[in-house]
């Protein structure tokens, strides 16, 4: 299995990254929060990997800490969760936001995020409660990832990248394309359009 990889950051269109290790390119998908806090194209980058073996596929996720990564595992023993609804997860909010809507017991901020119906919700809040208190919530899982680089999309296009991402994350891309024009982009990163947008949903 692939704990941990290292090497240059060819492509970063979220949430699909490719990582250039010594002439061989791996293929990863990793949480917004990840994605927006790597450096540039063509810089070295470190991530914490998690890797996927089904019949017809190998599939990498990478994470910017071990924090972020311990609770994607965490959320993909639930069940009805899976790799994509726990990317969609840390990509809907911050882990502290996360975790502290599973100690509230809120279940209707949960719903928000796509592919996260009212069973869903309170079956995370059941099994996740457990698992956190388990882990030491306080702990590493309440890590932010790495301070993202002032020019890391300075040649993407914002709104479509941050519509790109929300189609990744399950939303239709009319609704997706709406979300956005709803939000001033002047000036915002690709993040900060993408977060606007999640709460405009």
């Amino acid at each position: 299995m692939i704990g941990r990889i290292q090497g240059l950051l060819i492509e970063n269109k979220a949430p699909d990254l490719l990582i250039d290790v010594q002439g061989v390119g791996y293929e990863l998908q990793a949480p917004l929060s990840t994605a927006f806090a790597l450096p540039g194209l063509g810089d070295s980058v470190t991530l914490h990997t998690h890797m996927v073996v089904r019949e017809d596929a190998q599939l990498l996720y990478g994470f910017a800490t071990r924090g972020e990564r311990t609770l994607f595992r965490t959320l993909i023993k639930i069940n009805g969760v899976g790799p994509k609804l726990a990317l969609a997860i840390l990509s809907g909010m911050e882990t502290s936001r996360f975790v502290q809507l599973i100690h509230d017991q809120d279940p209707g901020a949960l719903v928000k995020i796509p592919g996260v119906g009212k069973k869903t919700a309170e079956r995370l809040i059941v099994e996740m409660k457990d698992k956190l208190n388990a882990l030491g919530s306080a702990g590493s899982l309440l890590i932010t990832p790495l301070e993202a680089h002032a020019n890391s999309f300075a040649l993407l296009n914002a709104q479509q990248d941050a519509e790109s991402a929300l189609i990744a994350l399950g939303y239709k891309p009319a609704q997706a394309a709406k979300a956005v024009t709803t939000v001033s982009t002047d000036g915002m990163t690709s993040e900060a359009i993408i977060r606007a947008a999640l709460k405009a949903l």
